[in-house]
């Protein structure tokens, strides 16, 4: 399922991302304890842009050959699971048109499924080049009312929220990762612009 990158695709998108949540690490003054090794939230699948799959074949791409077969034949038996347990992603893998409920659904169904990426020291095999989903999480960011993206650790302990101007650049890494996305968008209308986290391996 390969995709090819525009050459107009803004990657800075991604440091960005991780620039944001250093920010916001530190401003929460040591409320989030993320750490090499520490890997809760790399397991479950749930929706990644066609960015983020772009961004993981551009690492796939620069890895060992051994290396990137194992993460890739885990994604492809992964997808496998998927599709049995849902025939229709077989030949639609895109989410554009699945209802949230459905997508809920499978998120739920298959809860317990790691990253292919995830080594088994709890280390991502690739992780200059993660989605900007596993970039950002753990940082709670409040929308309409209701939190999310909180650590599970922060689940535990009254949530602690980032300052304004943390918040302020959220909103803005979201306005821009949307303009990336209307350029692929462009590019390949017929890709749309979500899939399941095994699908972006693959």
């Amino acid at each position: 399922m390969g995709i090819d990158a525009p050459a107009s695709l803004p990657l800075p998108l991604y440091q960005q991302a991780s620039h944001w949540f250093r920010r916001a690490q530190a401003s929460l003054l040591g409320a989030i304890p993320c750490r090499q090794g520490c890997c809760a939230c790399c397991i479950g699948i749930f929706p990644i842009t066609r960015l983020d799959a772009l961004e993981l074949h551009r690492g796939l791409n620069l890895l060992p050959s051994a290396h990137k077969t194992a993460i890739v034949t885990r994604a492809r038996a992964q997808v496998a699971s998927l599709e049995a347990a849902y025939p229709a992603l077989k030949s639609k893998p895109g989410l554009d048109e699945w209802a949230d409920s459905s997508i809920d659904d499978i998120v739920e169904r298959f809860a317990d499924l790691p990253c292919p990426a995830l080594a088994a020291d709890g280390s991502c095999g690739i992780y200059a080049f993660r989605p900007i989903t596993c970039r950002t999480m753990g940082i709670p960011v409040e929308h309409d009312g209701m939190v999310h993206g909180a650590c599970r650790v922060q689940t535990a302990v009254p949530i602690i929220r980032p300052s304004t101007s943390v918040l302020g650049d959220s909103s803005r890494l979201v306005e821009d990762e949307a303009v990336a996305l209307s350029i692929l968008r462009h590019a390949q209308p017929e890709a749309g612009d979500e899939l399941l986290l095994p699908y972006g391996f693959v």
